[in-house]
């Protein structure tokens, strides 16, 4: 049996059933959120390493380079970068779902882009993206292991939470993730 590191989560689930009312702000001048075409596995696994390390992005890391290229080729499945001109910055990915849904499956910045006033105005611009498809509904959902402001930021642009769940998730060490001093 593979070493790991046993982690207890809260799961809130959240959904938002109408755009919200006040306009997404514009980004800062050389912002923009870019679809990517053809994600390579690679660039994935960095998103998720460089995005979710500090907040235990493991499920993903875990997977095969074929499963991988198996989920990010899924049709209903679309991975978009932040980017301040040519810098990644951060990243989202949505997966579309059965009755008109839209989850927003993964979203965070880079490390060097949290603290800086972008988290608010690209969360915004992707619950505008999310809903310029005319989706009955956008979801998304966020845990203890996330930043701390995660769930406060989600109710704030208008979701609502749907149910909260705990977890035991066993993170391999050789993932080399750090486990949050709250979680621990």
């Amino acid at each position: 049996m593979e070493p790991v590191s046993r982690v207890v989560v809260d799961v809130t689930f959240l959904e938002m059933l109408h755009p919200p009312k006040l306009q997404a702000p514009d980004f800062l001048p050389g912002w923009h959120i870019e679809l990517l075409k053809t994600p390579s596995v690679a660039l994935y696994r960095k998103l998720h390493e460089w995005v979710g390390r500090n907040h235990c992005w493991w499920m993903r890391q875990v997977k095969s380079d074929l499963e991988l290229e198996r989920i990010l080729r899924e049709p209903r499945r679309s991975v978009f970068l932040l980017k301040d001109k040519d810098e990644i910055r951060g990243f989202f990915e949505f997966e579309l779902q059965p009755h008109k849904t839209v989850n927003l499956a993964y979203f965070g910045l880079v490390p060097e882009a949290i603290g800086r006033g972008i988290g608010k105005i690209f969360l915004a611009q992707v619950v505008k993206l999310a809903w310029s498809g005319n989706p009955r509904r956008v979801t998304v959902n966020t845990c203890t292991a996330d930043h701390a402001r995660a769930l406060t930021s989600y109710l704030s642009i208008g979701f609502r939470i749907v149910g909260v769940i705990r977890e035991d998730w066993d993170i391999p060490l050789r993932l080399n993730i750090p486990i949050p001093q709250h979680l621990v």
